[in-house]
């Protein structure tokens, strides 16, 4: 973006220039994109854009004087940035967010322009791991911009996109759907070479009413990709089918798919198969739910023209399954970024086939899945026993059910800080502890006690 002038901006966002100028002078044009004022950098373009709770614009004076190139805001708050007398370019516009929208539709063009493609990743659970995937594999094929965290909505895909090198080869970027129209509105922001679908589940029931309605939402980047571009999605996916349309190229992963895995090599490689080629990774990890991402990632990559082979380190996003030791042979899994009735079977799964003790559950509720939330709530505790958890923590009201549903031992806490400070008690040396739940649960403060405690001071060494 430092090639863009503040006349250039004004005329892309369709802004009223008042002031031009940059505080320092060094550069025509911002570094990047900021939307908080307290996250400000010098040469930034902070843009105030209007919340529930208050208007960013009211933080532009602000911003000026902690070194922004310049500023883009309401009108009212614009002339009132110039009226302190700081430097730098002021710019008005009476949709802040519509202005970042736009700036982030002609940067996707200029690195499209010098040789960029766009992925655009979307899906009920594994979205962020099936990302970070990406960005690690199609890394030896040139620079790859992915979201950041989760930089997925209509204001987080234009920062990510903004984010992005002049360089960049690949362009990874994350769609989050809160409702109807949601994919729609941010494939069309994005305009993908190669759209991605992990999966359809049960995330979002609460709002959209049935898996046929989440399907549909879902569906909105298949609808929304120009013709002779690609798709990926799971094989045998009953609910996807009529949505997929004759104009794209539709590559399936998994059972039965264009892509499926073929073999898992003792050494941790894996062999996929991919239309009748043969390919050998060697990734940093073995989850049976990675590798189904790992699938998807291969297929995008095929469909770019990119085969990618040999080691694959990834580093997976926070709070996405990372294991941490914390004393006494304790393994933690933190996995409590996010839940769904899919993820957290997966979560489970993982957990119990590859404790190296024994496995110890910590689920919350999981969020917006509608009137059946109960039995599917009591449907995961079933599961847990049945896979052989051998100690459940619930927490929340619905984590109750969870308790209710799995009928074995287990403690049932109202919050996160109860779990928090009951856990440590309840370990023993070797367990491996899972913990996972939606994100308005806070099970990351049950993490960080674990962090913090150092050795476990209620572990019982060697009962394993």
């Amino acid at each position: 973006m430092r090639a863009w002038d503040a006349q250039q901006i004004a005329v892309l966002t369709g802004a009223e220039l008042i002031r031009e100028g940059s505080p320092h002078g060094e550069e025509p044009g911002p570094r990047g994109v900021v939307l908080d004022s307290r996250r400000i950098t010098p040469g930034a373009l902070f843009i105030g854009i209007p919340g529930q709770r208050e208007d960013g614009g009211a933080h532009a004076a602000a911003a000026l004087e902690d070194g922004a190139w310049g500023v883009l805001a309401r009108p009212e708050h614009a002339t009132g940035a110039c009226a302190d007398g700081r430097g730098g370019t002021v710019l008005a516009h009476p949709d802040p967010l519509l202005a970042l929208q736009v700036l982030a539709r002609a940067w996707r063009e200029q690195l499209v322009a010098a040789g960029a493609s766009v992925i655009g990743v979307t899906g009920s659970t594994g979205k962020t791991s099936t990302k970070d995937i990406l960005a690690a594999l199609l890394a030896p094929f040139g620079t790859v911009a992915a979201s950041p965290e989760n930089l997925n909505t209509e204001i987080g895909l234009p920062l990510a996109i903004l984010a992005a090198p002049p360089d960049t080869r690949t362009l990874v970027l994350e769609m989050a759907m809160r409702g109807p129209g949601q994919i729609a509105e941010l494939t069309e922001l994005a305009d993908p070479d190669v759209g991605v679908i992990v999966n359809v589940g049960h995330a979002h029931l609460e709002l959209l009413g049935s898996l046929e309605n989440i399907a549909a939402a879902k569906a909105e980047l298949i609808a929304g990709l120009r013709p002779g571009r690609s798709i990926v999605v799971p094989a045998c996916e009953a609910l996807l089918e009529p949505h997929l349309r004759d104009e794209l190229e539709t590559i399936t992963f998994g059972p039965q798919g264009d892509v499926q895995l073929i073999s898992r090599l003792e050494d941790g490689e894996v062999l996929i198969g991919a239309s009748g080629m043969e390919i050998r990774l060697h990734p940093s990890f073995e989850q049976a739910h990675h590798l189904s991402n790992l699938l998807a990632a291969v297929a995008a990559a095929r469909a770019l023209g990119h085969t990618p082979s040999g080691p694959l380190e990834v580093v997976f996003s926070a709070m996405r399954g990372q294991r941490a030791d914390v004393g006494e042979g304790v393994l933690m899994i933190d996995d409590c970024y996010n839940a769904n009735p899919m993820s957290m079977r997966a979560a489970i799964d993982d957990l119990t086939e590859t404790a190296r003790g024994r496995p110890v559950a910590v689920l919350g509720d999981m969020l917006e899945l509608g009137p059946g939330a109960a039995e599917l709530h009591r449907e995961i505790g079933r599961h847990a026993r049945a896979r052989g958890v051998e100690l459940l923590v619930s927490v929340g009201p619905l984590g109750a059910e969870i308790a209710a549903g799995f009928g074995g031992e287990s403690r049932s806490v109202p919050d996160a800080p109860a779990a928090a400070e009951l856990l440590p008690g309840l370990l023993r040396g070797g367990d491996t502890v899972l913990l996972k739940a939606s994100r308005g649960v806070g099970l990351e403060r049950v993490a960080e006690a674990l962090r913090a405690a150092g050795p476990l001071a209620g572990a019982v060494p060697g009962q394993n």
